[in-house]
């Protein structure tokens, strides 16, 4: 019989002082991750630990990230899911709980997506992102769920037919300012494709981009929602007010997270 990986406390032991040596804080919830995603393969175990001792994120080496209560696939090269932009989601939600038409903007993995879909049920759900890789791993996770993925530049991927159709756009857009990526932990700043951090000068170029347009593609009464940083705050809204829209900040300490909302008129 082919030797079995016994997951027993010394292997989770020795899994995670590896890890703990490399810089790991959670050493032990990692290492058992890792254990779980190596389904009793000792060979997969010793890969996924070397590979998340050299500083790969953790969820590029178990190919998931949990968000929103779901298992999201990701995939080397594509932004991974962060847990406060679930604050975003539940925003979403609570300002259209009866939503029809759904997009997810700057999708990468479509993690944003997904999570709506999946609480709102029936819903026509598009994701779309400039990135190949970002387009074939959102596939994964929406298309189960009835959604669809487009690849183009923001509003230029989408079909005409959800021109002032939609009710929740959910664009979180890159907001990190182009002298700051340098700045960012390695995890984010050596692993994930910069044009998901990059927002320009003042971080705001793609959000500028978004809120000219958005208006035209939203229902009367129809959201669109960032995620921000806490100094980026106050301009933000002040660009979706000269947008047209009407715009005001949710804001949640715990995780920490800051959402900019802005609504049809």
């Amino acid at each position: 019989m082919p030797h079995r990986f016994d997951p027993s406390p010394s292997s989770r032991d020795a899994v995670a002082a590896t890890l703990r040596a490399a810089g790991c804080v959670f050493a032990e919830d990692e290492a058992d991750m890792i254990l779980a995603a190596a389904d009793g393969d000792p060979g997969a175990v010793d890969r996924m630990v070397t590979r998340r001792a050299a500083g790969l994120p953790l969820e590029l080496v178990v190919g998931w990230a949990e968000f929103g209560g779901r298992r999201i696939l990701v995939e080397p090269g594509v932004f991974v899911p962060r847990r406060r932009t679930e604050f975003l989601v539940e925003q979403a939600l609570a300002l259209a709980p009866d939503a029809s038409a759904v997009v997810d903007l700057c999708c990468g993995s479509g993690a944003v997506g997904a999570a709506l879909a999946a609480a709102l049920g029936a819903v026509d759900l598009h994701a779309a992102d400039v990135d190949p890789a970002a387009v074939r791993c959102a596939r994964r996770n929406v298309a189960p769920l009835g959604g669809h993925v487009h690849q183009g530049d923001l509003f230029d991927a989408l079909p005409a037919r959800l021109r002032g159709r939609v009710d929740i756009l959910a664009a979180n857009v890159p907001y990190v300012p182009s002298d700051e990526i340098a700045l960012l932990p390695a995890e984010a700043r050596d692993h994930e494709p910069r044009a998901a951090l990059d927002g320009g000068t003042d971080g705001l170029d793609v959000l500028r981009r978004v809120a000219a347009e958005a208006p035209a593609w939203l229902a009367p009464g129809g959201h669109v929602l960032t995620e921000t940083s806490p100094h980026q705050a106050r301009a933000a809204l002040t660009v979706f007010t000269e947008a047209g829209l009407d715009a005001r900040l949710a804001i949640c300490e715990e995780r920490p997270a800051r959402v900019v909302i802005g609504t049809r008129r």
